[in-house]
């Protein structure tokens, strides 16, 4: 708990609220600049002493529920919210979810990846989009979403269920995706609680799959932020890929990129590739 910044942010954040913007009167003698101290501490439900002791960084840690009120208070953004939260010593709740929405920046971002396979993915696994060079690397074996939570375009589900998607894997690699599949999985279900989409998939998968249910038993766990992907395509032969992960800042999308380190064997099947796959779509 940083007290003297969250004093600091406190008092500031009162002092720039206008009366109006909370139903108030200004009223004739108002001195105060923005909201009296009596005024926010009743709009939060709080007494006007606790928050003086909070803007004088005298008072204990607030708890998260007190936060909350605070915030509600004083009419703070996403972004002024989680930043109240982080200097009270405490983890800022879930933002919004940017569901299957992808935003239009991300999508011509993806057309301008051409030399190396892009995909968007929800943190569930759902794909929502992806460039060319990943469906020609893919086959086109797992469309993007075209509606929401469709089971056939999420790439957990397509692996525990489909056996076409682990042809483009060798045997030697099938374990180590699946842990990887689940582990992150995992780390997306608790990032959202209760969420009831997310406890959904996982109830399916355990209902379709023993290999998955197994695996879900062994609660390991790891964000899926750096790993390799070994894809055996039918035209170019064997790539050995990195696998690059990037954060969207709602946290349940994610940017994959599929890279090879320059002058490698899996470098020159990525271009080989990428000829092919514009072939294939010219024709």
């Amino acid at each position: 708990m940083d007290r003297r910044e969250l004093a600091d942010f406190i008092r500031r954040c009162r002092e720039r609220l206008r009366p109006q913007e909370v139903g108030l009167a200004a009223g004739p003698r108002r001195r105060t600049p923005g909201l009296r101290r009596e005024e926010v501490a009743i709009l939060a439900g709080m007494s006007a002493d606790y928050l003086m002791r909070l803007e004088q960084a005298r008072s204990p840690q607030p708890s998260s529920q007190v936060l909350r009120a605070l915030g509600q208070a004083l009419r703070l953004s996403d972004d002024e919210r989680d930043h109240l939260y982080l200097l009270a010593g405490h983890r800022p709740p879930a933002g919004r979810l940017a569901g299957a929405h992808v935003r239009p920046g991300l999508l011509y971002l993806l057309d301008q990846l051409t030399g190396v396979p892009a995909q968007v993915l929800s943190d569930l696994g759902d794909l929502l989009a992806q460039n060319a060079l990943a469906e020609t690397l893919f086959g086109g074996i797992c469309p993007p979403m075209r509606h929401d939570h469709d089971q056939d375009h999420n790439i957990v589900w397509r692996w525990f269920n489909d056996p076409r998607i682990r042809l483009a894997h060798p045997v030697e690699e099938h374990d180590y995706c699946s842990r990887l599949h689940v582990a992150d999985l995992r780390a997306a279900v608790a990032r959202r609680g209760s969420d009831p989409v997310a406890m959904s998939l996982v109830e399916r998968l355990r209902a379709c799959s023993d290999e998955f249910a197994e695996l879900w038993d062994r609660h390991e766990v790891a964000v899926r932020r750096q790993s390799r992907l070994v894809v055996q395509h039918p035209t170019v032969g064997l790539l050995e890929l990195d696998c690059e992960t990037l954060l969207t800042p709602a946290e349940d999308q994610r940017l994959v990129l599929l890279t090879a380190p320059p002058g490698s064997p899996t470098a020159g099947h990525l271009e080989l590739l990428r000829v092919v796959g514009q072939e294939s779509f010219a024709g």
